[in-house]
Order: C-alpha cells, then structure tokens, then sequence
C-alpha cells in the first residue's frame, strides 16, 4: 500500500474513486479506507449510496469495477459538473428555502439544462432553521454549552446541553448532544430560543464511531453493542449486498439465494423498524426477545 493520503473531503474521495475505475483499476473496500484513512463502512457507504445510483459499477470478487465499455470523457470540467450535479440533487430533496438559495448558487457554476443525474431523498426541510443551526455549528466546533428551549408546544421546558453532532437519519434531522455525561438525541425542528455561552465542554471522542455504526437515532450510548442474527429471503438478500447495514456481517449464504446475517446493535428498536419494514422476508434468530416483540406487534396488528 502506498504512502496514505490524507483526503478529508467525501466529494474529492468520491471523484477520485470513480477516476480510477474510469482507468479500468478494481477498488478494493479495505485498500480504500486505509488510503484515505476513513472506515471500511465510510467507503462502503461511497460506493452503495453515492455512486452505484449513478454509474454502471458492480463488485467482483470483492473489488468494485466500472462495467465493461462505459467510460466518463476525462476532462476537469465534466469531473466538477458530475460533483455539482450530485450537490444539486441532494439539496432539492431537502427542498424550502435552503434548495432554493443552494439553486441559485449552483447555476452560476455551471449550465446544465438537462441534467443525466435524478436522486429521490426524503429529506426534512430545515431551511427556516438556519439562524439556530449556524449557532449550533459555531458551538461544536468551539466545544461551547448551549441553552435552549426544547419540546413541542404541550411539554416545553429549558435546558443547557452541549452540543456534539446535527445528524440526519431517515430524513428526519437531529442534534445529538451531552447532557452530563450522557449522550442525547434532540429533534431538531423542537429547539428553539438556542443561546450560546462560553462553557466550554469536552467532546466524546468515541462520537463519530458510535454515530458510524448505529443503525437508526435509537442507538444507546450506555449499552454494550450486541448482535442480532437474521437470515433473509433470497428476494430480498441483493438488497443486503447492495446496502450493507452498519455492522453488518455475513455469516452465510445459502443454496436457494437466501442468506444468513449478523448485525450489532445498541438497542432493539435499532433493528425492529428494519425487520418490519422486510416482513415477511426478513427473519429474527436471535435473540429470541426480538424475534418474540415482532410476534406479539404483528398479533396486535391483526387484532385492530
């Protein structure tokens, strides 16, 4: 492996990933996240949510290539059009304001009145938040205690936090925080009255790994990860491979397509809304806790 290169932007890792399979090279996983010197999953992420929606690239043998015969004109310009049209796409799905003022910015880099690239993101629009999260930002990167206001309009109550992360799961955003030495999630759009101060506070330096591999905004700081074991049906399985869940193993796969699965989870509410989501095709294991919750949901279910 060759000298690590310190790349600490996704759009220059993402540009420079897709170079390479345009040269014909096969990308491995690993080979990747030590050169850029990111995670296994980070990389994973690039390829399964940033690239495959966009270009004719499949895994072989454990490396990703670029389909045989498809090649991207290698020329500056088009490598900075195919980052803004990524930019671009990304911002509309979070519509409002924020996808108008980014619009605005967009179009005077470039002129592109039929763009090749289309992405669906069901993303929350916060762009009549952008006072209180440009006070949040300031107040992460300065490790400084903020007061706010927080509920919706029956429960409100005060509160001083510090601030960690502004994260976005499933759409929805959030504001991960410290609360003494526990770890909190606030829904976003519920601050409000934010007030910086000048208490400065200690991050978690374990934040960026616990937030990597959580499977959803339930994830608990407290508890020790444990796995869950699934096997899912071979109608489903490809989906797996195409968009491995965070700690995601697999442990088999099985004559009939199906395949056998391995996650690590902080809380069960990380995996119930996942397995819900594939029933009838994604079956619990272990632990049986989980496996029998489902059970007692789908009997309440027909019984309403």
């Amino acid at each position: 492996m060759s000298k690590k290169l310190d790349y600490d932007k996704t759009l220059t890792r993402l540009r420079i990933i897709l170079s390479r399979l345009n040269d014909g090279e096969s990308l491995s996983v690993k080979e990747l996240a030590d050169e850029f010197v990111v995670s296994t999953r980070t990389i994973q992420r690039d390829f399964n949510e940033r690239l495959v929606c966009l270009y004719p690239i499949y895994q072989d043998n454990r490396k990703w290539k670029m389909m045989d015969g498809f090649k991207i004109e290698k020329t500056r310009e088009l490598e900075d059009t195919i980052v803004l049209q990524i930019i671009e796409k990304i911002t509309s799905s979070i519509g409002g304001k924020f996808a108008t003022r980014s619009k605005v910015l967009l179009d005077k880099l470039k002129n592109e009145t039929n763009p090749p690239i289309y992405t669906k993101l069901n993303i929350e629009d916060i762009s009549d938040h952008i006072h209180d999260i440009a006070i949040l930002e300031k107040a992460i990167k300065e490790q400084n205690s903020i007061v706010c206001t927080y509920g919706d309009k029956d429960d409100r109550y005060d509160s001083t936090i510090d601030p960690l992360k502004i994260v976005n799961y499933e759409g929805f955003w959030y504001l991960v925080a410290k609360k003494g030495q526990k770890v909190k999630k606030y829904y976003l759009k519920n601050l409000s009255n934010i007030r910086p101060t000048q208490k400065h506070f200690e991050a978690i330096p374990s934040i960026d790994k616990l937030l990597e591999n959580s499977l959803s905004i339930w994830f608990n700081q407290d508890k020790k990860p444990y796995k869950v074991s699934l096997v899912a049906h071979k109608y489903i399985a490809k989906f797996f491979v195409r968009r491995p869940l965070p700690t995601q193993q697999i442990i088999k796969t099985y004559e009939d397509g199906s395949m056998k699965l391995e996650v690590s989870i902080t809380s069960d509410m990380e995996i119930l809304p996942v397995v819900k989501y594939w029933i009838p095709y994604l079956k619990v294991v272990q632990p049986n806790r989980i496996k029998q919750s489902i059970k007692e949901d789908i009997q309440n279910y027909l019984e309403l």
